[in-house]
């Protein structure tokens, strides 16, 4: 059975919104867009991102993050390709309700209306782990179907006090258990979780 792997940067308060650039998604009047940036020059960070890419079987996006990455990785410079290659040959299942198919990106397909269904057949099938990268909405319905089985994390030591959030405010406890975890040079904890059932 295939693994859902989701993949993030996040902020010690627990933000995901726009770590590359103001521009990326400045939605609900969001203004410290770009609080990543200063990390990635890290080699711990380099490594464990390319380890991610490469290793997946295929991508989980939201709308949000395929447009964005839809718009960029096609035309990678050649210094990108190794970030690339896995982005631009492997399949890609997006979570849309507004987007059509056919999908322009070459191996995208739309997963329709039940999301969860969906993604819980392909977990069914046979192939490599798929991840996901951003997409805190489509995060946040795996989390609510139980769907997620590994939370690869980056946390930032910064504080930007508010943005969408990793984890829905639903009220739900979740468990996990830490699986590995490595300190970068710049101070952020890059730290893998799974999720682990609660016992009465």
């Amino acid at each position: 059975m295939r693994k859902v792997i989701v993949n993030e940067w996040m902020t010690l308060d627990g933000v995901v919104q726009a770590p590359s650039s103001p521009a990326e998604d400045p939605s609900g009047g969001f203004g410290h867009g770009g609080w990543h940036v200063r990390h990635t020059a890290d080699q711990h960070f380099q490594r464990w991102a390319i380890e991610n890419l490469t290793g997946a079987g295929g991508f989980l996006f939201g709308r949000r993050t395929y447009e964005i990455f839809a718009a960029h990785w096609p035309n990678a410079s050649p210094e990108e390709q190794v970030i690339a290659e896995p982005l631009n040959t492997r399949p890609k299942y997006v979570a849309s309700t507004t987007l059509a198919a056919p999908l322009a990106w070459r191996g995208s397909t739309l997963l329709g209306p039940d999301v969860a269904g969906a993604v819980a057949a392909l977990k069914r099938q046979e192939g490599g782990d798929l991840l996901v990268i951003g997409s805190t909405g489509l995060v946040h319905t795996l989390l609510a179907h139980r769907l997620v089985d590994e939370l690869r994390l980056m946390i930032d030591p910064v504080v930007v006090g508010g943005g969408k959030r990793l984890f829905p405010n639903d009220g739900a406890l979740r468990t996990l258990s830490l699986v590995n975890s490595t300190v970068t040079t710049t101070g952020a904890i890059i730290a893998t979780y799974a999720p682990r059932e609660e016992t009465a």
